[in-house]
């Protein structure tokens, strides 16, 4: 049998070695490197010049959004460590070799989320977005310590991690209502007023100067600028990815309120969580309720007892109220008005409110009664407040807009009434339904807990109240 001769690797071809002879790779490698890299540097030039012909460079905003959560961040990141370590010296523990890492590791963690949020930036759910990523970096962080098999402490981490999350939601909530953007107002004859309403730095510019390539955001009026001398511009500006919003979409944005004169039952656009939002709303509403119980039965109660004895009864005021799709409902209170004194606005140091009852007013525990309403279906804890019929009938008369206020359970507190004054007259129960139709249109879980976070505001400091 004839042996097999082998060559030499000289001698075999370069598809047999699997690579090609050393003395020609480098050769060949650096031509392709050098190859590569002309074909770069021509790309660059090609887009420079691309440039030169009338194309523009984008501004970014990542880093200008990034520095907005840097301070939320290392503060979160101090206030960890902190927690961490005064669990960890009240156990007793001095591996501090182990603490020092687990301390690097929380301190990082509000960076990693701070720089997501800022690639992110969502205008719409702050609250839940940013309570989401940095359950999500938390937990990834507590994987990187026990893969580096680091002893930790999980009762620490879980008292840190309130922390993590609330200065984070805090963060992108500062992110959310910064307003960095570079506007342009097309020119209009209320332009200057409109510009005056949303405030801050806006320019106005007019047909003949309309290069709004530098513009973040332009603001338009619908009934001036769909027309051909302006449709160029716009297409041009929105094709280089800056954005054409109306100017009073913008103020709705800023103000959190609707201008009636620009609503229509047409611009209401819910996403899909938005309908299930309002179908576990219910829900969330009698849990809500039933949690409460423990503190609201027996207060409740004594303020019961305490109106009987000091001007008899009956204990509750019963008023009918217009409710969900334009119902009539019949809407529970403690009475803190003497008998037969109800009817007509309530001002500052009324005289028929009841010893002691200015207290129950100005905390809203008169509306505890309320939560019957709610287990009854009639009303929800957040939602815009219902008015009585007749000035429901009056403000219905002024505007038919205010019957879209029907399309949600009433609530016992609400957006209009964190954001506007006492509401006396029906003309300022018709500006007040600027903000229930901003409500209308915005319903969502992080909108009710911002109503929430100001409601026990206002009930601690006792604004608004009559």
């Amino acid at each position: 049998m004839e042996a097999v001769r082998l060559s030499s690797p000289e001698q075999l071809p370069p598809h047999r070695l699997g690579k090609r002879p050393l003395s020609r790779g480098n050769g060949s490698a650096r031509s392709r490197a050098t190859t590569t890299r002309n074909r770069r540097n021509d790309q660059s030039r090609a887009l420079f010049d691309v440039i030169k012909r009338g194309a523009v460079l984008r501004r970014h905003r990542f880093l200008t959004d990034l520095r907005l959560l840097l301070v939320p961040a290392a503060v979160s990141g101090v206030l960890q460590c902190l927690i961490y370590a005064a669990f960890m010296v009240r156990a007793g523990r001095g591996d501090w070799g182990n603490l020092v890492t687990a301390c690097m590791v929380l301190a990082i963690m509000p960076f990693i989320v701070s720089t997501v949020l800022a690639g992110l930036r969502s205008q719409e759910f702050p609250f839940t977005l940013s309570a989401l990523i940095t359950l999500i970096v938390y937990n990834f962080g507590v994987v990187v310590l026990s893969a580096l098999r680091v002893p930790i402490s999980y009762s620490a981490l879980l008292a840190a991690s309130p922390v993590a999350v609330a200065m984070m939601v805090l963060a992108a909530t500062r992110l959310t209502r910064a307003s960095h953007e570079k506007l342009a107002i097309l020119d209009f004859p209320g332009a200057a007023d409109a510009a005056d309403m949303i405030g801050g730095d806006i320019t106005t510019i007019s047909e003949d100067e309309a290069d709004v390539a530098e513009f973040d955001r332009i603001l338009i009026d619908g009934v001036t600028h769909h027309t051909p001398a302006w449709n160029l511009h716009l297409t041009r500006a929105q094709m280089r990815g800056t954005q054409v919003t109306p100017w009073f979409a913008m103020l709705e944005e800023k103000w959190g309120r609707v201008t009636l004169e620009h609503f229509d039952i047409s611009h209401l656009a819910y996403s899909p969580s938005q309908l299930y939002y309002t179908r576990i709303k219910r829900f969330c509403d009698l849990l809500l309720v039933v949690l409460a119980l423990p503190i609201t039965l027996p207060v409740g109660a004594a303020i019961w007892l305490y109106i009987r004895l000091i001007d008899g009864g009956p204990s509750f005021f019963v008023q009918t109220r217009r409710g969900f799709g334009g119902r009539n409902f019949r809407m529970l209170k403690f009475r803190t008005m003497r008998r037969g004194t109800h009817g007509g606005a309530t001002g500052n140091e009324d005289s028929r409110i009841l010893p002691g009852c200015s207290f129950l007013r100005r905390f809203r525990l008169d509306e505890i009664p309320q939560l019957i309403n709610i287990l009854r279906g009639e009303m929800s804890w957040i939602g815009p407040r219902p008015v009585s019929l007749e000035i429901a009938r009056q403000c219905e008369s002024i505007t038919p807009a205010y019957t879209a206020r029907y399309l949600v359970l009433p609530g016992i507190t609400g957006w209009a009434q964190v954001q506007f004054r006492y509401a006396g007259t029906a003309d300022e129960e018709v500006e007040k339904l600027e903000y229930d139709l901003y409500y209308l249109k915005r319903i969502s879980f992080d909108l009710d807990l911002e109503i929430t976070f100001r409601t026990i505001r206002t009930l601690l400091t006792g604004a608004g109240a009559r």
